[in-house]
């Protein structure tokens, strides 16, 4: 390799030079260049990676010591010494039978919600009856808050009211009436709320839809259960029944079509849950509408119309049915034609006849009821409200097995209407007859339906666990407190910091550790003198040995020879050398070697002489 700007100078022998043994001891020293940036034509060796595998888990170890060290600092600000902030939230719950006020009592620490569900933090009232009752006189609806609204004043001290959020949130009943009348009694509604002295916005009074119900269902069950918050797979599922709707709410394996999508996120877990209502399905509007199929599916000709899902002997008259306000039979009144006669079986198979209805039309993989897809349960399920009160009401509470059930709606359902009052005394009348349909129902939705196996153990009944009722209320009232708990703490240095000067600090701290890691880390190579060769021991025996560097593509290689001009490197030997030489051939093997009269060249590195160019980049001085 030839380059236009080496010197040529005249051939000598520095062995015989006639001033060496005037030479003073020379050595050629390495002064390593401070720049962190380098070419990837000099590799460090390898000897040498092990200081930087030490030095970037010295750096990680000191960053996660110093985030651990800040999230236990502020887990500790607040849940030990921080001051618990006293709120309170209502929510009134518009159901199709009653409404009810729930008043909530809470703790903020640290912008964390504190939950008590128990005597101290919830307390409830309900009225009857429910507001869709209200469809004939919509304006009249808003006086049945009234009572509601002094019991939550009476439960929140005054200095709150103002602070304290009030939200009504409608249900099925509602959502089975005409908007027109849905929009009537909310606005009759909205102002006895505005007048409450609680905090309330027009839009915080609102008919919900039957999917946001079940997945409010869904939290309070899951938190009540300690699995909110942790693996998906292992949370329960929700199966709710309901007067006027049931509602089917878990957390499934298989795609979910969007319309039966919901998302619950909770702390860092977010939830892919199916949750659907199936409106008209709640035990009571249910058995309206099979009265309404029995009398309609009879034929002309019969001389009778039976109705298997009331017990024998009960007097029949139009005067002692309360109709679900809405439905087709509370419209039709044809169902005072029917003579009770309690069959189990029937009773099972009319209520199955009308869960299937419209299945025909379904366009999806599975439409365990009518057209509506469903998919396979898995994993624990909970069925409440309507599910919990029957069970209970046979004795079978909290384990019962759709099977226990069965058998008991069975005995219920055929037995002589005067002994079933005289056993249950204590219940009234229009409550008792339905406990038949109730049974023979519930077998149909969960065995034959939902296919539920008679002797599954997965399920069970429950409207509690714990201190904590099991209603969706609460759930709605988990996730308003933690999205509004969210809003204040907007994001996770801000959760983390909050108002403590000290996390503060020790946050500054860690990102001082981390730019110094990072500067330690381009530095990781301190500059320091080597002397890589002593001439005095005469073993290159004139040879001139040129260290080339490619930091920034600039050579610095000094010698000083006996007799000879001494020579800078840096200015005669220029910035490409690299890329002619060292490029070509090995980056640890060869060094420029140059002798007088002859073209500078690169060559292997002689015996003795080991030393690699990645060790040796920068400068060179004589000293």
């Amino acid at each position: 390799m030839r380059r236009s700007n080496a010197r040529t100078l005249d051939r000598r022998n520095p062995s015989t030079d006639t001033n060496n043994s005037n030479m003073d001891p020379i050595k050629l020293q390495f002064h390593p260049n401070p720049t962190h940036h380098r070419s990837n034509l000099f590799p460090r060796n390898p000897k040498d990676k092990p200081n930087i595998f030490i030095l970037v888990s010295i750096s990680m170890a000191l960053a996660l010591f110093c985030y651990i060290f800040v999230s236990s600092s502020s887990s500790s600000s607040r849940y030990g010494n921080s001051e618990e902030k006293k709120k309170f939230g209502i929510v009134i719950d518009g159901g199709s039978t009653g409404t009810r006020i729930h008043v909530f009592e809470y703790g903020i620490k640290g912008g964390i919600p504190i939950f008590d569900f128990g005597e101290n933090g919830l307390a409830s009232m309900r009225v009857n009856p429910g507001l869709s009752a209200y469809s004939d006189d919509p304006d009249g609806a808003g006086g049945s808050l009234e009572e509601l609204v002094e019991f939550g004043k009476k439960r929140v001290p005054k200095e709150y009211w103002s602070e304290t959020e009030i939200r009504l949130m409608a249900t099925a009943g509602l959502r089975m009436l005409d908007l027109g009348v849905q929009d009537r009694i909310l606005k009759s509604c909205r102002q006895i709320l505005r007048l409450s002295g609680f905090n309330f916005h027009d839009d915080w009074a609102s008919v919900i839809s039957g999917s946001d119900e079940g997945m409010y269902a869904w939290v309070v069950a899951n938190y009540a259960l300690g699995t909110l918050g942790g693996d998906p797979l292992k949370t329960t599922g929700i199966i709710e029944l309901g007067g006027a709707s049931a509602q089917v709410t878990f957390v499934s394996s298989e795609p979910v079509p969007t319309e039966f999508s919901r998302i619950v996120q909770f702390g860092n877990i977010t939830y892919n849950l199916y949750s659907h209502s199936l409106l008209h399905f709640g035990q009571n509007a249910a058995f309206d509408l099979l009265r309404e199929s029995l009398v309609t599916r009879a034929p002309e000709s019969a001389a009778e119309l039976i109705d298997p899902c009331t017990p024998s002997g009960y007097s029949h008259d139009m005067k002692s049915w309360t109709l679900s306000p809405g439905s087709m039979a509370e419209k039709s009144k044809d169902s005072s034609a029917l003579q009770p006669k309690g069959n189990f079986s029937e009773c099972r198979s009319a209520a199955l006849t009308l869960l299937q209805k419209g299945k025909e039309q379904c366009s999806y993989e599975h439409c365990h009821i009518g057209s509506i897809f469903i998919p396979k349960l898995k994993g624990k399920l909970l069925g409440t409200e309507n599910f919990f009160y029957t069970s209970k009401f046979f004795g079978l509470a909290p384990r019962a097995s759709i099977s226990n059930l069965m058998t008991a709606g069975q005995q219920f359902c055929e037995e002589d209407w005067q002994k079933l009052k005289m056993k249950y005394h204590s219940h009234e009348e229009d409550d008792l007859k339905r406990y038949c349909f109730s049974s023979a129902y519930i077998v149909a939705l969960l065995h034959d339906s939902l296919g539920i196996a008679l002797d599954d153990e997965r399920i069970g009944f429950a409207n509690q666990a714990g201190d904590i009722p099991l209603d969706w209320a609460l759930g709605a009232f988990i996730l308003q407190s933690t999205v509004n708990s969210d809003a204040e703490h907007p994001n996770w240095i801000a959760a983390v910091v909050g108002n403590d000067s000290s996390t503060l600090f020790a946050l500054f701290a860690v990102s001082i550790v981390l730019i110094f890691s990072a500067w330690s880390l381009s530095k990781w190579r301190k500059p320091q003198l080597k002397t890589i060769y002593d001439l005095e021991k005469g073993k290159m025996k004139g040879q001139i040995i040129l260290i080339a560097s490619t930091l920034k593509h600039q050579y610095a290689a000094s010698v000083l020879l006996p007799g000879l001009t001494p020579y800078d490197g840096t200015t005669s030997i220029g910035s490409d050398l690299h890329l002619v030489g060292l490029e070509d051939r090995g980056l640890n093997e060869y060094a420029a070697d140059w002798q007088p009269g002859k073209a500078l060249e690169f060559k292997p590195l002689g015996p003795g002489f080991n030393f690699s160019l990645g060790q040796f980049l920068g400068r060179s001085t004589v000293g």
